[in-house]
């Protein structure tokens, strides 16, 4: 009987896992690199590289907290609510408030990669997509 259960187990977390991979846009990559609790009650650090392909955009969204980005591949173009685009290129640096509309494209000939940083509420989806 337990094994019977830990097998089930274990074939619910490869599925979900394939889900989570099957479920990206083509030309969209991220990983998860780590998650933890922070010293403040109720939020968590959240590390993502983000890929684009040549061309792809990542669609407008938000997160439930902040979000620094640092650009380690290509040239990526940020619209940000309120705020005109702006171009960064690797090794620059982007910081997106709180529940601020953004998107993202890779400007480049090449492909694209981020550094994201959430420090977010806990217990909240990462990522909101908006209309």
């Amino acid at each position: 009987m337990k094994t019977t259960r830990i097998m089930a187990v274990a074939v619910l977390m490869v599925a979900s896992g394939l889900a989570l991979h099957a479920a990206q846009p083509p030309g969209i990559k991220r990983t998860d690199l780590q998650r933890h609790d922070l010293s403040v009650p109720g939020r968590e650090v959240v590390q993502v590289r983000v890929e684009l392909a040549p061309g792809v955009s990542f669609p407008k969204h938000t997160h439930p907290g902040e979000e620094i980005i640092y650009v380690l591949e290509g040239t990526w173009e940020y619209t940000v609510e309120g705020k005109p685009p702006v171009t960064l290129k690797a090794g620059e640096v982007l910081f997106i408030p709180a529940g601020t509309i953004h998107s993202a494209k890779n400007v480049g000939s090449g492909n694209g990669a981020e550094l994201a940083t959430y420090v977010v509420e806990k217990g909240k989806p990462l990522l909101m997509l908006v209309k």
